[in-house]
């Protein structure tokens, strides 16, 4: 997940401080990927610093007139950014471009399973029926999240959240299915080993 582009694409309806654009992210995906304040801090530094934003508002104050400027949920000064020219080419640019697929993000449950079956002494059988589990009960919480959903799911908020809430249904479901065929593959092989005696058992 890119939470730069994010961050940029967001800054395209106008200044914000670190603590609103949080705010903005979260609602518009369900909390789905709750955000670490400290990392939304962290990467207006590095976009400020690669020319994609620039400060608007110190947060001292003086642009409203105030003593001291106020501060955010998170304790900080309210430092509002807007996107730079270049800022708003780059969020055009992601949201023009498809998200590249060629290298594909390493998956822990097909590493693990991939070691498991070149290793001795893991019962493989075990370990996919665990993650089978575990992956229903991921499966049944989205379900129930996308049944609660209070926000109207004809409004833009409503289908955000409900686009967000598909996209994981669909991955739990895919990894359910992929699951049954490791299973399905790994009977396949164990029967076929069986079926061609080795060359020890010739002897």
């Amino acid at each position: 997940m890119s939470i730069k582009q994010s961050m940029l694409a967001l800054l395209q309806q106008g200044p914000m401080y670190g603590y609103q654009l949080r705010s903005e992210f979260e609602e518009r995906t369900g909390s789905t990927w709750p955000l670490n304040i400290g990392q939304v801090y962290t990467t207006l530094t590095r976009l400020e610093r690669d020319g994609l934003i620039e400060v608007v508002d110190t947060g001292h104050g003086e642009a409203r007139g105030e003593a001291e400027g106020a501060t955010d949920g998170a304790g900080e000064r309210q430092v509002s950014y807007r996107l730079t020219e270049a800022g708003a080419k780059e969020a055009d640019s992601w949201f023009t471009s498809p998200v590249p697929r060629t290298q594909p993000p390493r998956d822990e449950l097909a590493i693990k399973l991939a070691l498991a079956v070149t290793l001795p002494g893991v019962d493989i059988g075990q370990l996919i029926q665990r993650q089978r589990a575990a992956t229903m009960a991921a499966l049944q919480e989205h379900t129930r999240a996308k049944r609660s959903q209070t926000a109207d799911p004809a409004s833009v908020e409503g289908l955000a959240l409900g686009l967000v809430l598909d996209s994981l249904v669909f991955d739990t479901e895919a990894e359910i299915r992929w699951l049954d065929h490791c299973e399905s593959r790994l009977r396949r092989a164990a029967a076929a080993r069986t079926a061609t005696p080795t060359q020890e058992e010739d002897r």
